[in-house]
């Protein structure tokens, strides 16, 4: 690996007029067909195999041209204090609004209040129901206006109106925050290499490799049914690990100076020591973001194939358009070490002084000298906050955005709450009941014996009567529950229909199934949990092998591992803390609290385990590389943080600052994984990685290296420390560099 790298470093370096303009070219055609593929809607949602899914499927087949897929908006209406929508005046004003709605040429039907008998008991509340043609990415302007100066027309009149649905669905924005978490980033660049060509090597580079990824994502969104989030987090997940993969392959270089060698030797062995390392947590992030397809849920599944893509694209360039970077800046890319304008006075580490004396220590060998020393109290520590910070993930509720989780200040919320007063908390989530009773001899006794077994049941409001379709053979039934969508008590019922149901269909033939939002919201997040386990075992063991090839050990692995679990678990606390009990929600920009994304826990675990085992990868190899290379095992942590110290970190935090852009977004999903994955990256690079890693280490001693004869005779030699350019070049003896601790 080593050496094949490091001759693919050189010829990059060599011929970077070909390698440049390759990479140029692909940018330039996977912006072309950006620009001239055509615009992708909202990605279609759903959810195979669960009983919500089927049903929909079902009313798309017995059903036809009924426009399932299409927008749908609730214009609310609230009569002035001391009248009811009854009143003439009032009854006439609505009328007037429900005539000007019909109008719209993708408007599919309008319900009217009064035929619909949907006004409150009070007679103050009532709402029309405005179905489309198109979904609400697809809606035209022109008709989201039309919805919204109706509404003005009616509210002059006198009336409070809000509108709810998703017909008003807007395309998510990120933000002027991601440009200052790129801000960020490009700052701790400037201060890690003391030069604003270097810093700009691996910020360039990330921006290719996002454009073309992303280019690529919105090119094929049509054809693919990829949502507009999908673009969003390739970009974010893109940005952090390409700027960190090409930061770690410039970091050596300069050392590679530092030791005296020439450019293009530097820039090859860059890539076979550095890029080795890159490669393999690149596979690391990308056997975790794949491996989300073990979900089943397609649009997780596009979301995490797409990320991977991008990753992808980040190693090559990393591997390819560094190396040729680094030619074309020549001498303006200083050795480490060297004293820099921006950095000012500045010595090679360990350099002896004028009177024989070594320089001082910098920050990571002085921590790791830290940890060694006193290895069980850091450890303690360090387990002891993160379990800390964990604690509020046992409160974890998990549920998916609907208007009542919409900010105060939208008028989709408004219209929830409106609704809520007018018809009680489960208005806002009707369970929808499909009877199928093709196979039965009476389907008309079995859709009354169906409606009549769920009025006995607990905490049902309403049962409307059935409607059968054309042939007669199926059915819906609305049912209204008594609680709020996202509560305990409206998941029992959900059940309890479907147990009444498997009654049903042994008496009678016929299927009786449940879906709508409310309903396929508890079977996400109940596939979502029942695939958490299968999907950890398959990461978390691919994962585990391949760091078994990288490190030669057991135990390295194995406590890279349960790191990363304590680093999740921290980081989960953290977003039950803010986003559903809402600690510093404020600071955070989180207007409304409540459940957490059903899909969160399972894609933050993916995201985060690739991550984490990027500064396993990057910290623990040049351990692995000193001691190799004869140094003992306390020795070999020192150096691997005098080494790679200041470089993970300011990887982390340049990670973190990407993350924390997103924070800014209009979409809750991204603002909630943003915030999660930065949170996540500052717990296991500072807390796992950096305090608890060397004291288990340390702790271990030769142990942490050990690896069954057998099994290092039948593992493949990936050589990631480098060991066979070393022996190629005869300098491994004049390599090596103990430290006394």
């Amino acid at each position: 690996m080593a050496t094949f790298l490091y001759k693919l470093g050189r010829l990059s370096f060599r011929r970077r007029h070909i390698v440049a303009l390759i990479w140029v070219a692909l940018l330039t055609l996977a912006g072309v067909g950006a620009a001239s593929a055509p615009a992708a809607g909202n990605s279609s949602f759903s959810i195979p195999g669960t009983e919500a899914q089927k049903a929909f499927d079902l009313l798309e087949q017995r059903f036809p041209g009924t426009s399932a897929d299409g927008a749908t908006a609730r214009v609310v209406f609230k009569a002035p204090s001391g009248e009811k929508m009854t009143d003439p005046g009032n009854k006439a004003t609505v009328q007037d609004t429900v005539k000007e709605l019909s109008d719209g040429s993708e408007v599919v039907r309008v319900t009217d209040p009064y035929q619909a008998k949907a006004v409150s008991k009070d007679g103050t509340i009532a709402y029309a129901q405005v179905s489309y043609k198109v979904s609400g990415m697809e809606l035209d302007d022109a008709a989201k206006d039309a919805l919204k100066d109706s509404a003005e027309h009616a509210r002059k009149a006198g009336l409070t109106v809000e509108i709810g649905g998703d017909a008003l669905q807007a395309v998510p924005h990120t933000g002027s925050s991601e440009v200052i978490g790129i801000a960020v980033a490009a700052v701790v660049l400037v201060i890690t290499f003391g030069s604003l060509v270097a810093a700009g090597l691996p910020l360039l580079t990330a921006l290719i490799g996002v454009g073309i990824g992303v280019s690529a994502i919105t090119g094929l969104a049509s054809a693919l049914d990829l949502g507009s989030t999908t673009s969003t987090l390739a970009m974010m997940i893109g940005l952090a690990v390409g700027i960190d993969y090409a930061l770690f392959i410039v970091s050596r270089y300069r050392a590679e100076l530092a030791e005296g060698r020439e450019r293009e030797e530097a820039a090859g062995r860059a890539v076979g020591t550095a890029g080795s390392a890159v490669v393999f947590a690149g596979l690391t992030v990308v056997i975790a973001l794949v491996g989300l397809s073990v979900v089943n849920i397609p649009m997780l599944t596009k979301m995490g194939i797409a990320a991977a893509g991008t990753v992808a694209i980040a190693v090559l360039i990393a591997l390819t358009m560094i190396p040729a970077l680094l030619g074309y800046a020549g001498r303006k890319v200083k050795p480490m070490g060297e004293k820099s304008k921006l950095r000012g006075r500045a010595k090679k580490q360990d350099e002896p002084g004028e009177q024989g004396k070594q320089a001082k220590p910098n920050l990571g060998t002085r921590w790791a000298s830290f940890v060694v020393r006193r290895p069980l109290a850091v450890l303690l520590l360090g387990v002891i906050g993160l379990g800390a910070a964990a604690v509020p993930a046992t409160s974890l509720e998990l549920g998916l955005p609907d208007d009542g989780s919409q900010p105060t200040s939208t008028t989709q919320r408004r219209a929830y709450d409106l609704l809520s007063e007018g018809f009680g908390p489960g208005f806002n989530g009707p369970l929808m009941v499909v009877v199928d009773a093709k196979d039965s001899d009476d389907p008309r006794a079995v859709f009354t014996e169906t409606g009549d077994e769920i009025k006995g049941l607990k905490d049902v409001v309403t049962v409307t009567p059935a409607q059968p379709n054309k042939a007669g053979d199926t059915a819906t039934i609305t049912v209204i529950p008594g609680s709020q969508p996202s509560s305990v008590t409206t998941e029992n019922l959900v059940h309890g229909i479907r147990d009444a149901g498997a009654d049903i269909k042994a008496d009678t033939d016929a299927n009786v199934l449940v879906t709508g939002s409310t309903a396929m919201n508890i079977d996400v997040s109940e596939k979502l949990n029942d695939a958490l386990v299968p999907y950890l075992v398959l990461v978390v063991g691919l994962a585990f092998l391949l760091l078994i090839v990288v490190f030669r050990s057991i135990l390295v692995p194995l406590k890279a591992a349960l790191g990363f679990l304590l680093s999740v678990m921290a980081a989960l606390g953290a977003v039950v803390a803010v986003f559903q009990w809402g600690w510093l929600s404020g600071l955070m920009g989180v207007e409304q609290t409540g459940p957490v994304m059903s899909m969160m826990p399972i894609f933050m675990v993916g995201v985060v385990f690739g991550l984490a085992m990027d500064y396993e990868v990057f910290l623990v190899t040049r351990m692995r590389e000193a001691y190799v290379h004869g140094e003992k095992p306390a020795q070999a942590v020192v150096t691997g943080f005098r080494h790679g110290a200041r470089v993970v970190t300011a990887a982390a935090v340049i990670m973190m600052a990407v993350f924390a852009g997103f924070i800014g977004s209009s979409e809750s999903m991204v603002k909630m994984i943003g915030f999660g994955l930065a949170i996540a990256v500052f717990f296991d690079a500072f807390i796992v990685r950096m305090a608890i890693v060397p004291a288990v280490l340390a702790l271990l001693g030769r142990k942490a290296w050990w690896l069954p004869r057998w099994l290092d005779r039948a593992l493949p030699n990936v050589d990631v420390e480098g060991e066979g350019l070393r022996a190629a070049s005869g300098d491994d003896d004049g390599d090596r560099e103990l430290v006394r601790v």
